[in-house]
């Protein structure tokens, strides 16, 4: 039966009054605190981990040491904390750094499971910002800088006090607009540097060298990788339309801002399908969010929430406090905006750079260039005392990076191996650029549980190794019904570091010269 033409007039009516009015996101907010929550969490948790190792008191790299070398001369530390920001200029004790990371990822669950205010986002701020200011090589990637960012703005779009789920106070649409210019300048950015950096983004072809080349592969990028090559190419064309198109369509209408969100994470959930990039995906998704309006929650969320949302969007009011802080986040978010914009039109732009000590805005972009072969770093010990021919190595294994060509790469995302991410870089350049490598060895000349603990096994249970050594090989995917089982062909290339032994007296001046040992 068809329905009277009176009848349609007043649906067509009703549907353009609804296009019409402003659209609440009283569900957006409940959906980002709820996201930004578990990628908190996932941080705090992955770092916590591996905190001690990294940057504790007998870590690779000790944030005390750190702070220490960062305290002028003049102003002391107060003038230290100035320059960088941290918390832990007031106690950098391995106790301390792990009781405000712990607490951090209980803050995160708290979020994570529905109760946020502007405190407790201020908290995961501040907590998290600690940890980047002397994380040194550990923090220097864009996801950091992005999760400080993302979570700024988090505080401003939370009442002061009220944590309940659906408070009262309606989401400051300024707010949403900029998580939305964050959107679209992380993928512009990330966008633009591929176009600037190597030809093989405009060529249509680097998906052929990136699953295998990327820093932590897992099992879905071996099969990426042996695809045809048509899926390759069709590939970047999709990266050059979600980074390059999709991204000033963001701030449209209704309609369109939904298609183009719809679309960036369509193309951040391939970016996790396609191997091990950290939580830097995961994380992109969350001011992405921004982009849907309460219109389209209501159709994917249970109706007790959007039932809760009505009822506090029927008692809504207006915080003056938080309207002016709102405001002042907008004029500061302006002007800070300047250099990260003109970095952005720059033919010489940067990614991944943080202009402001708090990183409040920030640059992005990755993969500007891509790798064409794959070299990985292979640690080996021997208990032999002499070296010669007949010495036999053990191999040291990564938690989730190449090496052993038999072992199945690790699927971890969002989870994040600090140490491999930075074995990746290492092996792409010369020890002299990153010295705490040379301070890995040492450790594991003496079996240092902290540095073990790092690493996927102990091939020395009984006794520390006489030498540690570093060897470089080439690695290559295998492909569709190749024999052996294998994920991997190796071969070596050469000699990264000649082996060491802990009396080896050059090796202990170096040592002293960074201050790691007397």
């Amino acid at each position: 039966m068809r329905w009277p033409r009176p009848e349609l007039r007043a649906r067509a009516r009703q549907w353009r009054a609804r296009l019409r009015e402003p659209a609440p996101y009283w569900l957006t907010r409940f959906v980002f605190l709820r996201s930004l929550g578990f990628l908190y969490f996932v941080a705090f948790a992955s770092l916590a981990l591996q905190l001690l190792p990294l940057i504790g008191s007998d870590g690779l790299l000790p944030a005390q040491l750190y702070l220490d070398q960062r305290t002028p001369l003049e102003g002391g530390r107060l003038a230290g904390f100035l320059a960088h920001p941290s918390l832990f200029w007031l106690d950098a004790s391995d106790g301390f750094l792990l009781v405000i990371c712990w607490a951090g990822a209980a803050l995160s669950l708290v979020v994570c499971l529905g109760y946020a205010n502007a405190l407790l986002m201020l908290a995961l701020w501040v907590a998290y910002l600690s940890f980047v200011q002397i994380g040194q090589v550990w923090f220097r990637f864009g996801w950091e800088f992005q999760l400080l960012e993302t979570g700024f703005l988090a505080i401003f779009l939370c009442p002061l006090l009220d944590g309940r789920p659906f408070p009262n106070t309606a989401p400051p649409r300024a707010v949403i607009w900029l998580l939305r210019w964050l959107t679209f300048r992380i993928l512009l950015g990330a966008g633009l540097i591929k176009l600037r950096g190597d030809p093989c983004w405009r060529e249509l072809t680097c998906l052929i060298f990136h699953y295998e080349t990327q820093p932590v592969p897992h099992p879905l990028s071996w099969v990426l990788h042996n695809l045809p090559e048509w899926t390759q190419r069709l590939g970047v064309a999709f990266n050059h339309l979600a980074e390059l198109i999709a991204p000033f369509f963001v701030f449209g209408p209704r309609r369109v801002r939904h298609l183009a969100g719809g679309l960036l994470v369509l193309f951040q959930a391939l970016l996790i399908a396609s191997g091990n990039l950290s939580f830097l995906n995961w994380l992109t998704i969350v001011p992405i969010l921004a982009c849907f309006d309460d219109t389209l929650w209501r159709r994917v969320l249970p109706r007790r929430s959007a039932a809760a949302a009505d009822r506090a969007r029927a008692g809504a009011r207006r915080s003056p406090l938080q309207t002016a802080l709102v405001a002042g986040l907008a004029v500061a978010v302006g002007l800070l905006s300047i250099a990260p914009v003109r970095n952005l039109l720059s033919s010489g732009q940067i990614m991944n750079t943080s202009f402001d000590r708090l990183h409040l805005v920030n640059s992005y972009g990755a993969f500007g260039s891509v790798g064409r072969e794959r070299h990985e770093l292979i640690l080996e010990g021997t208990s032999d005392a002499v070296l010669g021919d007949e010495t036999v190595w053990r191999e040291y294994a990564w938690k989730c990076k190449p090496g052993d060509p038999h072992r199945r790469p690790c699927f971890i995302t969002p989870y994040h191996y600090r140490l491999d991410w930075l074995i990746w870089f290492a092996a792409m350049s010369s020890y002299e650029h990153h010295p705490w490598l040379i301070h890995l060895i040492w450790k594991l000349l003496h079996d240092d549980a902290g540095a073990l603990s790092l690493l996927a096994e102990n091939p020395f249970p009984d006794a520390p190794p006489r030498f540690v050594r570093a060897e470089l090989y080439r690695y290559e995917f295998t492909g569709w019904g190749e024999p052996g089982g294998a994920w991997w062909r190796r071969h070596r290339l050469r000699s990264y570091l000649a082996p060491l032994s802990a009396d080896n007296e050059k090796l202990r001046a170096f040592l002293a010269g960074y201050g790691w040992i007397d």
